[in-house]
């Protein structure tokens, strides 16, 4: 791809502050684009804007929980406001809170829905909306997973909500394709972050073994299909899904789970 892909573009890329979402920030706005860096630590995303800053990126970070309507549009506004549109958006932010279904909260089912479904729902909307008044068409990638396709113990409210957002992908082309946005997903599998690094030390060693490609992914695998989905490229796909899992989900064997403090 061109150093300067993204010339002339504006991203709101969620949940960035580190992992995959910084990846696609940072990815972007090396490569030309205007970013909105959002993440609910506002230590964080500041710090991580400042990252990509440094490395002559164009990138503005933007504190909040994007799972709130009213961040949702003010995160709209300022990318308006600070670069004059807004023409890609990834709706990243996501959280996964582990449990045995039979004693799964309710509390915790409600924070999963609200974050992962209703934020990245709202969050499209606010984009698409933007992006059909300027009338020059869009780009807006949802994060899936792989256990949006095969069932992984312990995820059944998380795996739901990632099919969700791939049956609201393939919905969504009805409305968005005639004023010319994409809307698309990415399934990432098993991931070296630092969030998975610090849930569990043996996660490279684990997944590993079980990853037919020999090694989970890292963020460049993932944030390196996310801009491929982004990019004048892919213009005539979307409402589909990209697995990007190291051939995981032909496989599928689950990690040992034995000693997950799951309650």
């Amino acid at each position: 791809m061109s150093s300067q892909l993204f010339d002339n573009h504006v991203a709101i890329v969620t949940g960035a502050g580190q992992g995959i979402g910084f990846e696609i920030a940072k990815q972007l706005a090396c490569q030309g684009a205007g970013v909105i860096l959002n993440d609910t630590n506002k230590a964080l995303a500041a710090e991580a804007a400042k990252k990509i800053r440094n490395k002559e990126g164009e990138c503005v970070a933007f504190a909040g929980d994007a799972s709130h309507p009213e961040v949702i549009d003010a995160m709209v506004d300022e990318a308006v406001k600070c670069f004059g549109k807004l023409t890609l958006t990834v709706c990243n932010a996501g959280i996964t809170l582990f449990g045995d279904f039979f004693e799964y909260p309710a509390e915790n089912l409600r924070k999963v829905l609200e974050v992962n479904l209703m934020g990245s729902f709202l969050l499209a909307q606010a984009a698409a909306k933007q992006m059909r008044k300027q009338k020059s068409g869009g780009r807006i990638l949802l994060m899936s997973s792989v256990v949006g396709h095969q069932a992984h113990q312990f995820l059944g409210a998380y795996a739901m909500t990632k099919a969700g957002l791939e049956m609201l992908a393939k919905n969504l082309v009805i409305e968005l394709s005639p004023h010319g946005i994409t809307i698309n997903t990415v399934a990432p599998g098993a991931t070296l972050t630092e969030r998975t690094l610090a849930e569990d030390p043996t996660y490279p060693k684990t997944w590993s073994a079980i990853t037919p490609m020999g090694r989970p992914a890292i963020c460049e695998d993932i944030a390196n299909a996310a801009l491929f989905l982004l990019s004048p490229h892919s213009g005539h796909i979307t409402g589909q899904s990209l697995i990007v899992d190291g051939g995981w989900t032909s496989v599928s064997p689950l990690p040992d789970l034995s000693n997950m403090n799951v309650k």
